[in-house]
């Protein structure tokens, strides 16, 4: 099934994919992912600078509509974290055709979800919006902000999930312009939209949202387009996808990655309700500004995160269980070193950096300054949760980072940050609480993947392999 002849057949002679046994270093995946989610980041702090003129409200409720948007992405991990590990598997056994095919298979079941999402978004963004305990205005503000980003969904939803699949064949600088294409265009539509310049309305928090969706789906667009007409690693196919243990295989990978970032937007939700209902707005606004400064050393773990799983998968495709291995360890050893020579550096310029974003908001400065001082000495453990847990996903091991999580952000988070709330501990406390929370998961992701039973969680097999 997986002869040359075979594939020629499917593909054009031109087009056929690199050689089996080719597979790309770690940087060669990681730098253009990296540039790609650096650019995402810029956006979001051009995008935190304009919000900041809105004061702290606007901050609060674009905080409050990302958390509750990435929440209903959960779901959209579970076709993710299935396309990734399946198509590194066929990538690395040199089953092209099998990579073509599952990527079709999960444009189609991403897309019939994230519009079944999209609905959900639309009627309940103000009900899940006020459980932050958000005053009124702030509400509205992030209600708005809600609906529109969920009328985008299924655009956001097929820049997922194309990416991921280009990323498992090794194509990780299509995603990387598609990105910097994306965001050059957010910038002014941005400008446009928030403060109601050139003509637009001036829709405030709400306008980012817009946006963002404009650009994405001219960027989506492009990239369905050039897919389509085959310009791309992973292949357009009009048949043979729709396979029962295809779609078996996705979802049987993909849950449990779906329910760890339900369990993980659960947690978020708790921990921001204790801190937006016990501690106020300022605090509230303060964790996301942090997190949006801190948020270039997170985009250098999620580029050593794909480039782990990416290089498991493929290796355990072409059944080199000690290249997995090596892979994995030095995905983690790079990100370590990175993300923590950045966290120091943007610790040393806390201050300044979150008096330019939020100008003379005191106590929200006193606070921002709080937890960038606590997030960014974590970051060595976040690393180790970035590239080991992505190592183990693209094994397809997605329950046992499951089990990390709960433990890690339900029980160790949020207990502890309950417990300060509780005591009436200063604010500080409560976001120390989540330095215990990477601390838990580094320590279990590390223990799995030394014992190394991930390596055989997945028996790979074609679908097209099982009917010969």
């Amino acid at each position: 099934m997986n002869d040359s002849h075979q594939v020629a057949e499917e593909l054009d002679a031109d087009e056929v994919p690199v050689e089996h046994g080719e597979r790309p270093g770690i940087w060669e995946l990681a730098l253009p992912s990296i540039l790609g989610n650096l650019s995402y980041t810029i956006v979001g702090m051009v995008q935190t600078k304009f919000i900041a003129e809105l004061g702290a409200e606007g901050l609060a409720a674009v905080g409050a509509g990302q958390r509750i948007f990435f929440a209903m992405q959960a779901i959209l991990m579970a076709v993710s974290a299935g396309t990734t590990a399946l198509v590194a598997r066929a990538w690395g056994a040199g089953d092209y055709r099998e990579a073509s095919r599952v990527t079709m298979a999960s444009l189609v079941l991403g897309g019939v979800m994230a519009l079944f999402i999209a609905v959900l978004g639309i009627l309940f963004a103000s009900p899940v919006a006020s459980v932050f305990g958000l005053d009124e205005t702030t509400l509205d503000m992030a209600s708005r902000n809600i609906r529109w980003l969920s009328a985008f969904n299924m655009v956001f939803a097929a820049m997922f999930i194309l990416s991921a699949a280009l990323r498992a064949s090794g194509d990780a600088w299509t995603p990387l312009w598609m990105s910097v294409g994306v965001n050059i265009m957010n910038i002014p539509l941005l400008y446009a939209f928030v403060f109601g310049n050139w003509g637009m309305p001036e829709m405030g928090v709400a306008g980012a949202a817009v946006a963002a969706g404009i650009s994405f789906t001219i960027g989506v667009g492009v990239l369905m387009m050039m897919w389509i007409k085959q310009k791309f690693r992973v292949k357009h196919v009009k048949g043979g996808w729709w396979r029962r243990q295809r779609l078996k295989q996705l979802l049987d990978i993909g849950y449990p990655a779906a329910m760890e970032q339900g369990v993980f937007q659960l947690g978020f939700f708790i921990f921001l309700m204790l801190i937006g209902n016990f501690y106020g707005t300022e605090a509230f606004a303060a964790y996301n500004i942090g997190v949006n400064l801190l948020a270039v050393c997170m985009t250098v773990g999620f580029g050593f995160s794909i480039a782990g799983s990416t290089l498991v998968g493929q290796n355990l495709g072409a059944n080199d269980h000690d290249g997995a291995s090596r892979s994995g360890w030095r995905a983690m050893y790079f990100a370590i070193l990175s993300m923590g020579g950045l966290g120091v550096l943007i610790i040393f310029f806390a201050d300044e950096m979150a008096r330019f974003f939020l100008g003379d908001a005191e106590q929200t400065i006193v606070y921002t300054v709080q937890f960038i001082y606590l997030l960014g000495a974590a970051m060595p453990l976040m690393a180790i949760e970035f590239a080991i847990g992505g190592a183990l996903r693209g094994a397809g091991d997605t329950r046992f980072p499951l089990i990390a999580t709960i433990i890690g952000l339900l029980v160790m988070r949020c207990g502890l940050a309950a417990l300060a709330t509780y005591l009436k501990l200063p604010v500080f406390f409560v976001y120390a609480a989540l330095v215990g929370d990477y601390l838990v998961k580094g320590a279990m992701l590390l223990w799995r993947f030394k014992r190394g039973r991930w390596k055989t969680v997945v028996n790979y097999q074609s679908p097209g392999e099982a009917r010969a």
